[in-house]
Parts: C-alpha cells; sequence; structure tokens
C-alpha cells in the first residue's frame, strides 16, 4: 500500500505535467507553431477533396499574403 504522501506527489507531479503542456500549446499557437496543422484540419473539415498545399507552400503563401495586406501590424 503505497504512502498517503507519495499519493499526493503523485498529484502534484500530475498537474504541473498537465499545466506544462498547456503552456507549451499556448505558446506554439501564439507563435504560430500548429498553423498548418490546424489549416490542414480545416481543409477536411469544410473542403473535403481539396487539395492540401505542402507545409512550404502553405507558409509561402500566408507570409505573401501578410506581406500585401499587413493589417493591424506594427512593423
Amino acid at each position: 500500500m503505497p504512502a498517503a504522501g507519495g499519493l499526493e506527489t503523485r498529484s502534484v507531479v500530475d498537474a504541473v505535467q498537465t499545466m506544462a503542456r498547456g503552456v507549451r500549446w499556448w505558446i506554439a499557437s501564439v507563435m504560430g507553431d500548429n498553423a498548418y496543422s490546424r489549416y490542414v484540419d480545416h481543409l477536411a473539415r469544410r473542403h473535403p477533396g481539396h487539395p492540401v498545399p505542402t507545409e512550404r507552400d502553405y507558409w509561402r503563401e500566408r507570409y505573401s499574403a501578410m506581406d500585401a495586406d499587413p493589417g493591424a501590424r506594427c512593423c
């Protein structure tokens, strides 16, 4: 039978790991690291049968669109 302290420590470790995964996901979302996979998921859901661009083509098009219409960017 595990000691009560061991069980308590395990739940704290689980909570810290869950929090770390959440922070990692948030940073990746803000930085755009998962933008391509989200776009591919969007295409599969909303536009089935539409050709999926390569990741390289996706980023090329995305940066080109940002340069053509900077919107609210500061730079």
